[in-house]
């Protein structure tokens, strides 16, 4: 293989990811809990082998989001007779997608469940307003750029009324 197309198949991934984190509102949200799984496990004493399974658990999520987000793609509008193999195809993968989601979430919790640091925290940002504030604007941002601006005004008018 020659060294240009070794480093244009590079350059094709990182293009997948690129469309994906446009156009993929689920891999949007993945990328924010990641950065907050990151975050507050700094909250935490965590070993180089526990790093390594969050590490796992994340990535392991975004590909086969990423793989679902391109096999949705293949089948998207397949031919009447096809339609149902698609759907199921489709299902399937997003199937993967939330078995792996419940196992990364169950192995979170097994890793980030521990209530004296969760008190930690608590004390960490109400001694520091200003962080507590760039948290919370932080989260309002992860949310814009997960949902969208439209979606997140359409939560706000049903509250208000």
């Amino acid at each position: 293989m020659r060294k240009g197309r070794f480093i244009d198949s590079f350059i094709y991934a990182v293009n997948g990811i690129k469309t994906a984190v446009k156009e993929e509102r689920n891999m949007r949200f993945h990328l924010c809990t990641a950065f907050y799984v990151y975050l507050f496990s700094l909250f935490y004493d965590f070993t180089k082998t526990q790093y390594a399974v969050i590490t796992i658990l994340i990535t392991g999520v975004i590909a086969l989001e990423l793989l679902n987000s391109s096999l949705e793609r293949c089948v998207e509008r397949p031919s009447p007779d096809k339609y149902q193999i698609a759907g199921v195809v489709k299902d399937m993968a997003a199937g993967a997608v939330l078995i792996y989601s419940i196992g990364a979430a169950v192995g979170g919790i097994l890793l980030f469940w521990d209530v004296s640091v969760f008190g930690k925290m608590l004390r960490f940002f109400m001694a520091r307003p200003l962080l507590l504030i760039l948290l919370i604007v932080s989260l309002v941002a992860a949310a814009f750029f997960t949902f969208g601006k439209a979606v997140l005004m359409d939560v706000f008018r049903k509250k208000g009324k």
